[in-house]
């Protein structure tokens, strides 16, 4: 077996090592956005940039209630739309990127959000992270969504060793079983948002510094050595 082909297996197992103790720690994961219709998470899904889904989630009631339909959200002047955005951040931008989104699935399906990818990410400002998660999470089409979150974790577990989204989406398409890509997205997003922080790591916290190359390499060099000492006492000791 070539090494290439052994390092694929390694991650492969490593993928689903990881699967396997998140949804152990994360039993009742979902994604954190509320919705009821494909159209209400594409909605909340670009309103979500730069933004907190608890703040989404704030003021989409009232924004689903008024907008139902794509036609809605270019009825209303747009100034009126962009103070209803204003909490998101970037409201100038989001309040075009809604319209122009709403223009184009009014003129090429119907006023209907397209389950397919290739037609999600022709939209006007939709790329394949959000594609995904309308798919996965609206349709229960198979995709793996890459944020920052997934992007952070799957790179300081050793799943990856890429920056680029894109390649970084193959690369787990690639070690992940196509049944558990909608699952391992979502487990790995809220580990990286509540355990695995950017700029703080919660190791002490963590169900995956047995799997995990930067802790073992933190471990080794002595660098935030609190953290790793206790996470690594915590790790070894007995279970009752």
């Amino acid at each position: 077996m070539s090494p290439r082909v052994a390092s694929r297996s390694k991650r492969a197992d490593k993928a689903k090592e990881t699967l396997a103790a998140l949804q152990r720690s994360l039993p009742k994961a979902k994604i954190e956005l509320d919705f009821q219709t494909p159209l209400q998470l594409l909605v909340a899904t670009i309103l979500a940039a730069q933004s907190t889904d608890v703040t989404i989630n704030r003021i989409s009631p009232e924004l689903f209630r008024k907008y139902p339909r794509p036609q809605d959200y270019l009825d209303v002047e747009v100034e009126v739309l962009q103070e209803e955005l204003r909490p998101t951040g970037y409201f100038r931008q989001k309040a075009a990127a809604l319209r122009g989104v709403m223009q184009a699935l009014i003129e090429r399906h119907e006023g209907e959000v397209p389950a397919d990818l290739e037609k999600l990410v022709a939209l006007p400002g939709v790329g394949r992270k959000t594609a995904n998660v309308v798919l996965g999470n609206a349709f229960g089409i198979p995709g793996i969504p890459v944020d920052t979150h997934v992007s952070r974790v799957a790179n300081r577990i050793g799943l990856v060793s890429q920056k680029d989204p894109a390649k970084i989406e193959t690369g787990l398409m690639e070690i992940v079983p196509e049944s558990d890509w909608i699952r391992f997205s979502l487990v790995v997003i809220l580990h990286g948002r509540r355990v695995c922080k950017a700029r703080r790591p919660l190791c002490d916290d963590c169900s995956l510094t047995h799997l995990c190359d930067y802790f073992r390499e933190v471990s080794l060099s002595g660098e935030d050595g609190k953290a790793s000492g206790r996470a690594r006492k915590k790790r070894a000791k007995p279970r009752a």
